[in-house]
């Protein structure tokens, strides 16, 4: 059976080296992107130039309907999808959370955990043996944050992605013995724009002396744990959470 993986948020950063990497493991990727239509091609483009197949999907995870066409194109153009990455996320400006108001709360939410419930339900519907899938693997993008709580900067980020964590140990056992394997990876530093959206586009290197192994991570680094996790190499493994963070 031919591999086919959605990699959510799949236009930049951790989601592009993912679905890179991906391509290069022998992966159709479905590419999807909220609005920069143009990075998500650039990919698309990579993965071809390399002899890979690839397609660019535009949906809004946190909308319902758009998460219900995106599946379908995937099936449509690519074919029975065994794999999800889960990694399309958002963060806004840091700050305290005497500050915060409801409606930034709700686009962080919606986003980042209705987005990756929805995503997650409709991967189930395709691979459960129950429903006569033929099985597979869903890898969630969580954060360190969820852990380190994020004072002073996102604390509404961080318990999105606590809720990513809960998400991950539940829907394993749910779907354990229909075939489906569900974990999550939980960066640290990374080096990508994101940074650039809480307001300071240098926060790996004024955290970095705060890691053990004193730098912040590549994309690429995080990409291998996501792809070990949907391999066959980690066919026993499922609702784990590992912390790829440099020791943060």
């Amino acid at each position: 059976m031919d591999q086919v993986v959605l990699v959510t948020g799949g236009s930049r950063g951790i989601g592009a080296a993912t679905a890179l990497l991906a391509a290069r493991q022998g992966y159709a990727v479905a590419v999807n992107y909220r609005q920069d239509a143009a990075a998500a091609q650039a990919v698309v483009t990579a993965i071809e130039a390399s002899g890979g197949r690839a397609i660019a999907i535009q949906a809004d995870v946190s909308s319902e309907v758009d998460v219900e066409r995106m599946f379908r194109e995937v099936a449509r153009q690519l074919g029975t999808l065994t794999a999800l990455v889960n990694n399309a996320g958002i963060l806004e400006q840091q700050t305290r959370v005497e500050h915060l108001d409801a409606a930034r709360l709700r686009r962080i939410f919606d986003t980042n955990v209705i987005g990756s419930f929805l995503c997650a339900r409709e991967a189930v519907r395709c691979m459960s043996t129950r429903r006569g899938g033929q099985g597979g693997a869903i890898v969630n993008v969580s954060s360190r944050a969820a852990v380190l709580g994020s004072a002073g900067e996102y604390v509404d980020y961080a318990a999105s992605k606590g809720a990513v964590d809960t998400l991950t140990v539940g829907l394993a056992h749910e779907v354990a013995g229909e075939g489906i394997r569900v974990n999550s990876v939980r960066p640290g530093l990374i080096t990508t724009d994101m940074h650039a959206s809480g307001g300071e586009p240098e926060r790996v290197a004024r955290l970095s002396a705060g890691v053990p192994m004193g730098r912040g991570g590549e994309p690429e680094e995080v990409a291998r744990a996501i792809l070990w996790l949907l391999s066959e190499e980690a066919s026993y493994t499922t609702g784990a959470i590992l912390d790829v963070s440099g020791g943060r």
